[in-house]
């Protein structure tokens, strides 16, 4: 099989104990790339959404507490432990829902517990976190190539956000599938939700897939039901920013819809994560915490208001989807379909 080539954007590297980042905010029009240099940095991009993506979100911070150790100057572990619990517990807090950034922090505090001194603890801090970005990347491959076998060539998917390449190391989740189906010359088509109020569909998912010369088409998020009823949409592939113990899913906003409108029409509803992004200390969806973000988002476009002054606004960045609308949850290590409880149960014991 002749194999494509094509370019897969990147947001996240490491260079010389700086962070690059692809600012996110700025595309479509202008592809900026942000040098990083310090915890509050970081911080701001992660908040900012500079940098968005689950996982690209633990990248980055996992760069960002690395980055942050090289700067303590203590001889002493007890005082570089604790001055990395601060940057730990401040990085945390930049958003609330996306597991990923938690599981990336945490995994870098455990990764030096075995140091004898700052300056190997610093080592492999680093180390860990550019593990967590090769390890990603391998992952997201994978994934795509699980989900790939769900599809054959010919179909239009729809997809909303962006669960792309620049949402990850490499490849994304929900989009894996098609730039593995690019490599291996499968005709894919993708229909992308616009994703109000930020516009990651419209503003990301399009140009990364453009990039690589993937058939996509925009649409906006209230055109989902008459497209996939008149453009013979075969199923939709979602990504996640975190999943409870049965299988409830939180992602960006309007993905509920989007599961219902799949029951309602009978076709497949998808969610494709890695097992970082699993979160099995939670039971079900209503203990996932729904980041609410500032009104603006909603009544201003471009910086211009379109709505009236003062009007009150509910802006929600994720809701939860209920397992039962899940068809199947695509992972690095296959599809869970039927009894989640138990199958991300048994998951991770193999896991562990």
């Amino acid at each position: 099989m002749t194999t494509a080539s094509f370019t897969i954007p990147r947001s996240v590297e490491w260079k010389d104990e700086k962070i690059i980042l692809l600012n996110q905010q700025k595309l479509p029009h202008v592809n900026e790339y942000l040098e990083i240099t310090t915890v509050q940095e970081v911080w701001d991009a992660i908040h900012t959404l500079k940098v968005r993506g689950a996982p690209a979100i633990g990248i980055t911070a996992a760069f960002g507490l690395a980055q942050a150790s090289l700067t303590y100057e203590t001889e002493s572990l007890e005082d570089f432990y604790a001055a990395l619990k601060k940057d730990h517990d401040y990085l945390a807090s930049s958003r609330p829902t996306a597991v990923n950034l938690f599981w990336a922090l945490n995994r870098l505090l455990t990764s030096v517990k075995t140091a004898v001194s700052v300056n190997e603890a610093k080592t492999l801090l680093t180390h860990e976190a550019i593990q967590i970005q090769i390890e990603d990347e391998e992952v997201c491959r994978r994934i795509g190539e699980n989900a790939l076998s769900l599809f054959k060539g010919g179909n239009r998917i729809m997809t909303i956000c962006n669960a792309g390449s620049i949402a990850t190391a490499k490849y994304g989740t929900a989009l894996a599938p098609f730039y593995i189906a690019k490599e291996r010359n499968i005709p894919l088509s993708v229909f992308a939700c616009e994703t109000r109020p930020v516009l990651q569909g419209a503003r990301l998912t399009t140009w990364e897939l453009m990039q690589a010369d993937v058939d996509v088409t925009l649409i906006t998020d209230n055109m989902a039901a008459h497209t996939i009823k008149t453009k013979g949409i075969s199923s939709i592939i979602v990504g996640a920013d975190r999943i409870a113990a049965n299988g409830d899913t939180a992602n960006k906003i309007g993905t509920y819809n989007l599961a219902i409108l799949a029951k309602a029409f009978e076709i497949p509803f998808y969610v494709a994560a890695p097992l970082s992004t699993f979160d099995p200390s939670i039971s079900d969806g209503s203990e996932i915490p729904i980041e609410e973000r500032d009104p603006k988002e909603v009544t201003h476009f471009n910086g211009v208001s379109i709505a009236p002054e003062g009007v009150n606004v509910f802006n929600p960045a994720f809701d939860v989807t209920p397992h039962e609308l899940v068809t199947g949850i695509i992972t690095e290590k296959g599809v869970l379909t039927g009894n989640y409880q138990q199958e991300i149960k048994e998951l991770f014991k193999e896991d562990n």
